[in-house]
């Protein structure tokens, strides 16, 4: 993390940032803030952050990026200080975000920049050797402590992001950050079976896009046929492919891919969409099905309580 930056501007106008920059786990929250100043005689009526503008000058307010809908929230901290929270980030979340005020005439204006540059990064196991890494594609913000799980027990805790150990190929393992256990890494597996949900628990507004992150892995000699979503299913019956339930077109976007993502994103979200949600993979010669991720949509801001598990044997 770099040092506040400050932004003076003529005869008064100026903006401080807290930090220049922020590399920060997906699924996580961070917060943007910053302070301004300006000369006296003037009122200020509009703040707002903002990552886009034309050539026209035209910015767009982040209240108003539908993507940032139900997870961007603007609050004034102190006087002429300001915080941008973000909620359950995403990789596409990463930008340079800027502060811009203007006065009542709208005559007068000012843009801190450069701004705070946001990298959202997951997390990924990668082996070399007989050595795991906890990889990102940034470099982690405020020196973090690994955790590293083998077949969803906790082994070992470090500032180091490499672990060693004589590795079996029917063990998983996966890595995540201390304080931020529930956003967990897709798990590493030569040849065992697993479906990985970086959140267990989700609470969403209705009208409102979820993701339900989600990874897979099953042995390297098997191919998948079919991957699906379902939500309900009878002993001694096939599993209902969401894509086909009434209600659910358009509704639904499958946006994983037949390798390991399996993440699915519900548009609109209705209060009947409160429910348990599975996914499942089928091979050339067997199927496989994670635990459910129960998702509560409600009319009302709630609390996001995210806990992770990963279940090993379960096929409905």
């Amino acid at each position: 993390m770099f040092g506040a930056a400050v932004v003076l501007g003529q005869d008064g106008w100026s903006v401080t940032y807290t930090t220049q920059s922020i590399c920060t786990l997906k699924g996580s929250t961070v917060k943007l803030s910053c302070s301004y100043t300006y000369p006296r005689g003037y009122t200020i009526t509009t703040t707002f952050w903002f990552t886009k503008h034309d050539a026209g000058e035209n910015y767009v307010s982040l209240s108003d990026e539908p993507d940032y809908k139900g997870r961007g929230t603007y609050r004034k901290d102190k006087e002429n200080g300001h915080t941008l929270s973000i909620t359950d980030l995403r990789e596409s979340d990463s930008a340079t975000y800027k502060f811009r005020f203007t006065d009542q005439t709208g005559g007068w204006r000012y843009t801190g920049i450069p701004g705070v540059t946001l990298s959202v990064t997951g997390l990924q196991v990668k082996v070399t050797g007989e050595t795991l890494t906890c990889s990102t594609t940034c470099t982690l913000t405020d020196n973090p402590t690994y955790i590293w799980y083998k077949n969803g027990h906790k082994v070992k805790e470090d500032t180091s992001s490499l672990y060693s150990d004589s590795f079996s190929d029917a063990d998983s393992y996966s890595c995540a950050v201390k304080g931020h256990e529930d956003l967990l890494s897709p798990a590493v597996c030569q040849k065992c079976w697993s479906v990985t949900y970086t959140h267990q628990s989700i609470c969403a507004l209705k009208g409102s896009t979820v993701n339900i992150s989600c990874s897979y892995t099953y042995p390297s000699y098997h191919e998948i046929k079919k991957a699906l979503w379902f939500t309900k299913w009878e002993s001694g019956m096939d599993a209902e492919d969401l894509s086909s339930v009434p209600g659910y077109e358009g509704h639904i976007e499958y946006l994983g891919d037949k390798k390991n993502d399996c993440t699915l994103r519900i548009t609109d979200l209705r209060l009947s969409d409160s429910a348990g949600y599975m996914f499942r993979f089928i091979t050339s010669g067997d199927k496989f099905s994670g635990s459910p991720v129960s998702l509560t949509v409600t009319g009302n801001l709630s609390h996001i309580s995210h806990t992770v598990e990963v279940r090993r044997l379960h096929t409905p």
